[in-house]
């Protein structure tokens, strides 16, 4: 009795009552999207509400089954079921039917279930494990080695096995984690960079220059990476004579390619991978000159941008056609009504509610089902419609109190595996709550992310409160670790 009492006064309340007011308002607004004059109960399986609402109880009831069990359990199979989810990841898609072009659901009897749902709170279970042990620390990149080989194998399997790219991707949630403890900033730079010279290479490959052959993808790449090369040379080594020495090189390369240009037609191409290639040696000969400095990172990174860049046209034509257009469309780089469409009729229905909203199950684009996938990764502009700018800014301000609730709770923990596994999970909910807001308002591509508890989803239901619950049990015993 003592103990029971202790978890309830232990537990936090606080992220409780958001995770069911989450969850209450994301099956009234499921319910509201799939509603039509002549809908059957909430409670119906025979809509996508009355079976959220099944996958609700399954999942409060699994939420007091996690509060009963011991703690240490957790950390003690950690690895045993990492080793086990992993098989199923694999047998998954092999046995899987393909579910648009996805191959991540298992059918059990009438249910579908997609493991890769759960996968995420396994490996941050994994990663705590493994990271949370008392001798280990990140020193350097060795010790980097497994832990991103426990977020990159499930990652690769989902990516490549499951084509689910759009789960697959929620995994970068971990490379913050491993930077909160105690990797090195620049990893943390390097994916950004990796992630504008891509954008950068697909979206100009296609503009021809005005002068020579060539595009302008590459001179644009080209000059990014010298420019971030130049700043790093600043700020690692204080080199300001030899930064405006390699400025003047790179100035003096172009300046007379521009000048043969008149007469004779230069490829701008091999000039951009020329001048970047030079301004890599030059970096190398001053980090000889200057050790300890961290220069030889600089040289890694312009030899890595050179390969990126040339590399990121190639993958990203071998990507397949519907993720290229969704790029595409995102990018502005083509037109495409169909893909355009999800994204346009959300806008419509966002923007059709105005201050207040249209009210409760009286949305028209709602409806007429002029937003496909309304209620699952679009959900929001159901909300945006029928409860209008204060409903929706309503739901951004809870989620995003949600997310730093548990930044604090993780933030407090006494060991470390509860400390990882709490940043592990405030960052799934950081990357999954940015993509979709993201990608309704069409700053990023339909990639198929769902809004955790608004959402209809089972498996993912069952996953986030899983994840949820799991780190909340972990906070309400961190006293009796002590």
């Amino acid at each position: 009795m003592d103990r029971r009492n202790n978890i309830i006064s232990s537990i936090d309340w606080i992220c409780i009552v958001m995770y069911l007011a989450m969850s209450f308002f994301g099956w009234m607004n499921i319910y509201g999207a799939t509603y039509t004059f002549d809908q059957t109960s909430i409670f119906s399986l025979s809509n996508p509400a009355g079976k959220q609402f099944l996958w609700m109880c399954l999942s409060f009831l699994l939420a007091l089954l996690i509060l009963i069990i011991d703690p240490r359990t957790y950390q003690t199979i950690a690895y045993v079921l990492y080793a086990v989810w992993i098989v199923l990841l694999i047998v998954t898609a092999f046995i899987a039917k393909d579910t648009k072009g996805s191959l991540a659901w298992i059918n059990i009897g009438p249910l579908r279930f997609q493991p890769a749902e759960i996968a995420k709170c396994i490996t941050a279970l994994c990663l705590a494990k493994w990271m949370g042990r008392y001798e280990y620390k990140i020193r350097n990149w060795r010790d980097l080695v497994v832990p991103l080989l426990i977020v990159i194998v499930p990652m690769m399997i989902i990516m490549v096995l499951e084509k689910e790219t759009g789960t697959a991707l929620v995994f970068a949630a971990f490379i913050l984690v491993l930077y909160r403890e105690g990797m090195s900033g620049y990893v943390l730079w390097a994916g950004v960079a990796a992630v504008v010279l891509f954008v950068v290479s697909i979206k100009f490959s296609g503009i021809a220059l005005p002068f020579g052959t060539g595009n302008a993808g590459v001179l644009i790449a080209s000059l990014l990476t010298i420019a971030v090369a130049c700043i790093l040379m600043l700020k690692l080594a204080q080199l300001k004579r030899e930064t405006l020495i390699l400025i003047g090189a790179i100035t003096l390369i172009y300046g007379i390619s521009l000048i043969v240009n008149i007469w004779h037609q230069v490829n701008f191409n091999i000039v951009s991978i020329v001048a970047t290639a030079i301004s890599g040696l030059f970096v190398l000969v001053m980090s000889t000159q200057h050790r300890g400095k961290g220069l030889w990172l600089v040289t890694v990174f312009v030899i890595g941008a050179i390969v990126f860049c040339q590399l990121s046209v190639g993958i990203f034509e071998k990507l397949p056609q519907h993720q290229r257009k969704r790029i595409e469309v995102t990018l502005k780089i083509k037109e495409d009504a169909g893909i355009e469409y999800n994204v346009k009729q959300a806008h419509i229905a966002i923007g059709s509610g105005g201050f207040t909203g249209k009210g409760y199950k009286q949305g028209t684009q709602t409806k007429l089902r002029f937003v496909p996938e309304q209620h699952t990764d679009f959900i929001i502009s159901t909300v945006g419609e029928e409860f209008g700018f204060l409903g929706t800014f309503a739901v951004v301000v809870v989620y995003m109190l949600f997310i730093l609730r548990l930044i604090y709770l993780a933030e407090r923990q006494k060991d470390m595996f509860s400390q990882i596994y709490g940043y592990s999970v405030a960052c799934i909910f950081l990357i999954h709550f940015t993509i979709n807001i993201g990608m309704v308002l069409g700053f990023l591509p339909v990639i198929g992310i769902p809004l955790p508890f608004y959402s209809y989803g089972g498996s993912s239901m069952l996953g986030f409160t899983l994840l949820l619950f799991i780190f909340l049990k972990l906070d309400a015993t961190r006293v009796e670790k002590l």
